[in-house]
């Protein structure tokens, strides 16, 4: 079930959630560009800033590849009603041998403070130890995001601790801390 296929993941869904996670596609680029230009996306996650022409199709072409070889996976995040875009979950990396994956959400700036995060984090937490076997989930969060923290802690994931000048984007180092969640911390 999931990208791989073609279908929205609903692992775990129950049914008043209001977000499916489908398979993110060109369609939904023009939603994409605006997104990799927020500030707070800009502020905090990897996306170079400012993103350099055709940064989205190189993106998503990395994820591609990466989803053939079972390496990565990106989702759209969907309003269940009307199939809007609210944003991506994704796992940028996926370690089978080990069965460890990290995890991340980006929300739209218009979607945010309405628990779409929170949802998107679950849909995709659900999948990845359903669908792939994962036995470790990890999420690497800026120190400064205190919302994407507060979504961790609702989701069940403990923060380990903080890497500290982990993240380096441009001329600026960041420690970045990290939280992970277990099937059994269920």
């Amino acid at each position: 079930m999931g990208a791989r296929d073609g279908r929205a993941v609903r692992a775990g869904v129950s049914h008043v959630s209001a977000v499916v996670l489908e398979p993110l596609s060109a369609a939904h680029f023009g939603a994409l560009e605006s997104l990799v230009t927020d500030a707070d996306v800009l502020r905090f996650t990897r996306v170079p800033d400012p993103p350099p022409p055709g940064f989205v199709q190189t993106w998503y072409g990395a994820y591609e590849e990466g989803r053939k070889r079972g390496t990565r996976e990106v989702f759209a995040i969907a309003e269940r009603d009307g199939g809007r875009f609210l944003g991506i979950a994704a796992a940028p990396e996926i370690d089978r041998t080990a069965r460890t994956a990290e995890l991340g959400y980006v929300v739209a700036p218009a979607a945010r403070g309405r628990g779409v995060a929170t949802e998107a984090l679950r849909l995709l937490t659900d999948w990845a130890f359903a669908e792939l076997g994962m036995e470790r989930l990890e999420l690497l969060i800026s120190v400064g995001n205190d919302a994407s923290k507060r979504v961790a802690a609702r989701c069940g994931y403990v923060r380990e601790g903080v890497l500290r000048s982990h993240h380096f984007k441009g001329d600026v180092r960041e420690d970045t801390e990290i939280w992970s969640r277990l099937p059994s911390d269920a």
